[in-house]
């Protein structure tokens, strides 16, 4: 039993929460507009993030994370950009929703750091659906005057 849950934990590391369910009411994931500020514009990178995998659409991860992008799981496991969108595209991860308890982001020049505290709901590796209380902390990086995720460290809260 323990393994089985330590199993879930990790494999459960790589979400990158939705905002689409923040707090009482429905909020859909905004569009990018020349009118928002960076701290926006990165939360908005979250947004999409989040719908991506619960969509599992393949060509918006492989957009918003960078070439070299690495998460970091509760273990200490690592999985580059390619493995953890697989995983995802395959049904080995499967994500439903998550709910933001906070998510706070600091930009200082080209670069950002956000972490977020969310309550995601997910399966994985043909588990039941559950609800996990995730910490990840991202570093994020402009280039081309669009906002990267470089790499992703995720733990419990």
């Amino acid at each position: 039993m323990t393994r089985l849950f330590l199993t879930g934990l990790l494999l459960l590391a790589p979400l990158h929460l939705c905002a689409c369910s923040q707090g009482k009411g429905q909020q859909s994931c905004a569009s990018v507009n020349n009118n928002m500020d960076d701290k926006e514009l990165i939360y908005d990178l979250y947004c999409r993030m989040c719908q991506a995998m619960i969509n599992k659409d393949t060509a918006t991860l492989n957009e918003i994370h960078a070439p070299e992008f690495v998460l970091t799981h509760m273990t200490g496991m690592r999985q580059n950009k390619q493995v953890y969108i697989n995983a995802i595209a395959s049904g080995v991860l499967n994500y439903y929703s998550a709910t933001h308890d906070s998510v706070d982001v600091n930009v200082a020049g080209n670069r950002a750091t956000m972490v977020g505290r969310s309550r995601v709901e997910a399966a994985v590796f043909g588990g039941g659906r559950h609800t996990w209380r995730l910490k990840l902390t991202f570093h994020l990086e402009k280039r081309g005057g669009r906002w990267l995720l470089l790499d992703s460290k995720a733990s419990t809260y």
